[in-house]
C-alpha cells in the first residue's frame, strides 16, 4: 500500500521568505569530512570494505547523535581509514531521494519520513537499523489567545509538514479530543497550518498562527518570543517515550557492506555515551556543528531548554513506529501499509551485546 497523494490540493500555508544560511536550490548541503590520517583499519582492527560512506542528517539538535558523532570524530574513529562525506538536509523527502538515488547511504531521519520512504518503495529502500532520540516535541502556543487544552477551537497551529511525524500527532491529537480537521487542507474546527520550521517564528510575531506543535529547538524558540509551551508530547506516550529520530540505511549499502554500517553503529553509540557521559560538552559541540552547517550558531536561551527536552537513545523505538502509522491510516494520510521488513536490528544487537549491554525488539516489524 502507498501513502496517499495529496497533489494539489490547497493548505494554509505562511508565505514569509525562506531564511537564509542553508541552500535553497536543493535543500541541502554537503560537506566531506576530512580524510582520516595515519589510519588503516576501523577500531575493530580490520580494514572496512567501503573507501566512503556517505551520511545524512539534519542541522538540528533533534540529530545530535549524528552532529556529536560527526564534529568529535567518534564515527571516523569507528571507520579507520573509510572516509566520511555528509550532507545535511532541511526535510525527510530530500534525504529519502538522496538515499534512493545513492547520494547517501546512512542518514538520521524522521520516523513518519522513514515509513513513507520505505512505503513508496514497496519495501525496497531502506531499512531502520537504530535510535537517536526521543521526545522534544511540544504545542506552545500564544497565551493572549490560547490559556488551556480546551481553548483550541477556531485557533491556528502549525505544524512542519503535510503528513510529516508532527503533523500527524497534532492530527491525531485533535481527533482524540473531539475535534474534526480535514488531514489534507488542514481546514476544520482548528486550523493546521503547514509551515516550516524556520518560518515558523516569523509567523508567530506576525500573528499568522496561534501556536505550533513543532520540534525542538523552534519549541524554545518560540517560547523566547512570548510562547507557552501547553503540551509536551512525552506525556502522551507510555513512560514518556517515542521515536523523534531513528538511523536508517540503504538496503543495497547494508547488504554490500555490513561492516561499515557496524562501524557507523558503533559510533552512534559512542556519540550517546558521550552525551550522557559530558552533556554540557555535548552540546557545545553539537551547536558548533549546527553554526558550520547553517552559519548560526543557537543561543543559550534555546539551546539549553530545547536540549534538555530530548532523550538520546539507541532504541529505534519500533513500536512507536508502528503507532505512528497507524495515527497516519486514522487522519486519512496514509493507506494501511505493510511494515514489516522496515526495521533491522541485527547489527545493532550485535554491537550492544558486545558492549555488554541488552538487545532491543523489533516490535514484529523486523526482517523474517
Amino acid at each position: 500500500m502507498q501513502y496517499r497523494t495529496i497533489g494539489r490540493m490547497a493548505t494554509a500555508a505562511v508565505a514569509v521568505t525562506a531564511a537564509a544560511g542553508l541552500l535553497s536550490g536543493c535543500g541541502y548541503g554537503a560537506s566531506a569530512e576530512p580524510a582520516p590520517a595515519k589510519q588503516t583499519e576501523g577500531a575493530s582492527g580490520a580494514k572496512l570494505s567501503a573507501g566512503t560512506v556517505k551520511i545524512g542528517y539534519f542541522p538540528n539538535l533533534t540529530h545530535a547523535t549524528a552532529l556529536v558523532g560527526l564534529q568529535d570524530g567518534l564515527f571516523q574513529k569507528e571507520l579507520g581509514s573509510t572516509r566520511i562525506k555528509s550532507q545535511f538536509f532541511n526535510a525527510g523527502p530530500a534525504e529519502i531521494e538522496a538515499l534512493n538515488a545513492g547520494s547517501i547511504d546512512i542518514g538520521w531521519i524522521g520516523p513518519n519520513s522513514a515509513i513513507n520512504g520505505y512505503v513508496k518503495s514497496h519495501g525496497t529502500s531502506l531499512r531502520v537499523i537504530g535510535g537517536a532520540a526521543s521526545g522534544g516535541v511540544k504545542l506552545v502556543v500564544n497565551p493572549a489567545r490560547i490559556s488551556s487544552l480546551d481553548g483550541l477551537r477556531g485557533k491556528r497551529l502549525a505544524t512542519p509538514q503535510l503528513g510529516g511525524t508532527q503533523d500527524v500527532a497534532l492530527l491525531n491529537y485533535l481527533a482524540g479530543r473531539g475535534y474534526k480537521v480535514d488531514a489534507a487542507s488542514g481546514a476544520g474546527d482548528v486550523s493546521v497550518l503547514r509551515t516550516e520550521n524556520k518560518v515558523v517564528p516569523e509567523a508567530y510575531k506576525s500573528g499568522s498562527i496561534d501556536g505550533a506543535w513543532v520540534p525542538e529547538p523552534t519549541a524554545s524558540r518560540l517560547v523566547t518570543l512570548g510562547a507557552k509551551v501547553l503540551l509536551d508530547e512525552k506525556s502522551l506516550w507510555p513512560n514518556g517515550k517515542f521515536v523523534t529520530t531513528d538511523i536508517i540505511v540503504s538496503q543495497k549499502f547494508l547488504t554490500a557492506h555490513p561492516d561499515v554500517v557496524e562501524a557507523v553503529l558503533r559510533g552512534s553509540l559512542a556519540a550517546n555515551a558521550f552525551i550522557k557521559a559530558d552533556p554540557q560538552k555535548a552540546k557545545a559541540d553539537a551547536n558548533l556543528r549546527i553554526k558550520a552547517d547553517t552559519g548560526n550558531a543557537l543561543p543559550p536561551a534555546i539551546l539549553d531548554p530545547a536540549w534538555a527536552s530530548i532523550d538520546f537513545i539507541d532504541d529505534p523505538l519500533a513500536g512507536t513506529l508502528q503507532a505512528g502509522a497507524d495515527h497516519a491510516v486514522a487522519a486519512g494520510l496514509l493507506d494501511k501499509p505493510e511494515l514489516s521488513g522496515i526495521v533491522d536490528l541485527t547489527l545493532l544487537n550485535k554491537v550492544l551485546t558486545a558492549a555488554g549491554r541488552p538487545a532491543v525488539a523489533d516490535a514484529g516489524l523486523g526482517v523474517e
